[in-house]
């Protein structure tokens, strides 16, 4: 799973995402993209569950960019505790993303099994995306 080496503060405030994505909106690396339509988050996990459906779609053919970076703190108390005595331990970390992020990036394969990975990637996420091509 993707998380970071080394952070400057353990724990971070969850603050607003709001605005659409301006660095890493559109096509850099491959040919075909999944860009995403909603904003949220994206944990680490889920990451890694589109990345791995891709590459088994395809067969481990062609090559695959991964766009977004899970480097948000995500605290979380654990079930069943009183409220107050400080803020939880880092649960997880998550990706924050905005409409217009590309998400994942895919080259050296066909269009239509560009398509269905990134079809099946999509389903492994929280948010809603579409799929685009550098035309």
């Amino acid at each position: 799973m993707l998380l970071p080496n080394k952070v400057k503060f353990r724990k971070q405030q969850r603050g607003i995402n709001k605005g659409i994505a301006v660095r890493g909106s559109y096509i850099a690396f491959g040919e075909y993209a999944l860009k995403s339509v909603d904003r949220g988050l994206l944990t680490s996990r889920q990451i890694e569950a589109a990345r791995k459906a891709v590459s088994h779609l395809t067969k481990r053919g062609g090559k695959l960019w991964i766009r977004v970076f899970p480097d948000k703190a995500i605290a979380k108390k654990p079930a069943e505790t009183r409220m107050g005595s400080g803020k939880a331990l880092t649960d997880h970390y998550a990706a924050v993303v905005k409409p217009g992020k590309i998400i994942f990036e895919i080259s050296g394969v066909n269009k239509e099994t560009a398509k269905g990975a990134m079809n099946r990637a999509a389903a492994k996420l929280p948010l809603k995306t579409k799929f685009i091509s550098k035309e």
